[in-house]
């Protein structure tokens, strides 16, 4: 189950920059495409027709959407606009989904049209700052989205599944605080005078920074429904003040986690990285995005197989220990948020 009145990263907007996308989220087939002026619109993967999906058509001169099946065209309000040889003024209108274009992505709401204000989009500070680069992608993982959530809240696992990366032993030594402030889960992880594995050798090279040296490094995973995870991230140089220390000591990044649900066993990740140091520098975005690619797809192995566990085994009950805390706050208010809908 996943909450529906909410806002979720659909996709890019270079996924929709010369046709339009059909995409799956929370359990609703959707199209989305540009109209007339530019904007994006989000309708039903649906042609009232013959209910062919109006994403394998096409995006007319006048902004409507095409369907490629007998060209029927419905405008971005889902009201069809003309059919050959047809009067469509008795067409039942498509349905429409609130869209809304921000921060570098493409946000919909699945719910509620009368609740969906664009205001309670997730804020995100580093997108429109100059001082600050982003470099991310897109995976598609058959897991349920909580699986992730659990996953990015309980950073443990990275001495074990990305030991060539971003891994190392004193993650496992070092403790876990988790703090519920209203509906935001945080757990945190500090790492003191320990030596940084090969990411973050790459990362202080990154901001000419020395890369064969002790390090304070830290961890700090933060989550707000109905999926977002960011994850402050870094190392500085030991005893210069660890998370606090000035910036010419250290790097530090957000990695950037929007788990988007398509199914109960599916789901779209957005993935991604946004760092202050050396912002214009490309050739960097380029090498850390690839580096963290790698690192996610050991992650996509993993989750895939647990998914693939749980749904033989579904009457089996899972440990919850306290390395669990933030995934087990985060779900329950998931579960929360899904109750108050359908008691509404």
């Amino acid at each position: 189950m996943f909450p529906k009145n909410a806002w979720y990263v659909a996709c890019t907007p270079a996924e929709i920059a010369d046709k339009p996308l059909g995409r799956q989220i929370c359990g609703e087939k959707i199209v989305f495409f540009r109209g007339p002026d530019g904007k994006v619109a989000a309708l039903e993967d649906f042609c009232p027709h013959r209910g062919a999906r109006l994403s394998l058509g096409k995006v007319c001169d006048d902004g409507s959407l095409m369907c490629g099946y007998h060209g029927l065209r419905v405008g971005c309000d889902g009201k069809t606009v003309s059919m050959p040889g047809q009067r469509v003024q008795g067409f039942p209108r498509t349905r429409t989904f609130p869209v809304v274009e921000r921060y570098g992505f493409i946000w919909v709401w699945t719910g509620d049209d009368k609740l969906a204000d664009p205001a309670k989009i997730h804020h995100l500070e580093w997108a429109q700052n100059p001082e600050w680069a982003y470099g991310g992608g897109l995976y598609h993982i058959n897991c349920n989205y909580r699986l992730m959530i659990d996953n990015l809240m309980d950073l443990t696992h990275e001495a074990y599944v990305h030991t060539t990366s971003i891994g190392q032993n004193e993650i496992d030594e070092a403790p876990v605080t988790t703090k519920l402030e209203g509906d935001i889960v945080t757990t945190s992880r500090f790492m003191e005078n320990v030596m940084p594995p090969p990411f973050w050798r790459a990362n202080l090279r990154g901001n000419n920074l020395a890369d064969d040296v002790p390090v304070d490094r830290w961890q700090i995973s933060r989550f707000t429904p109905p999926c977002h995870v960011m994850i402050e991230v870094g190392v500085a140089h030991a005893g210069k003040g660890g998370y606090h220390a000035d910036a010419k000591d250290k790097v530090y990044s957000i990695v950037v986690d929007f788990c988007t649900p398509e199914t109960e066993t599916s789901m779209w990740y957005f993935w991604g990285m946004a760092r202050n140091f050396n912002p214009k520098d490309e050739a960097l975005t380029a090498a850390i995005r690839d580096g963290q690619a790698k690192v996610f797809a050991e992650d996509l192995a993993v989750l895939e197989a647990q998914q693939e566990n749980i749904a033989q085994y579904p009457e089996r009950r899972l440990l919850m220990l306290n390395i669990d805390a933030g995934g087990v706050q985060s779900r329950r208010i998931l579960d929360r948020l899904i109750a108050q809908e359908a008691d509404r």
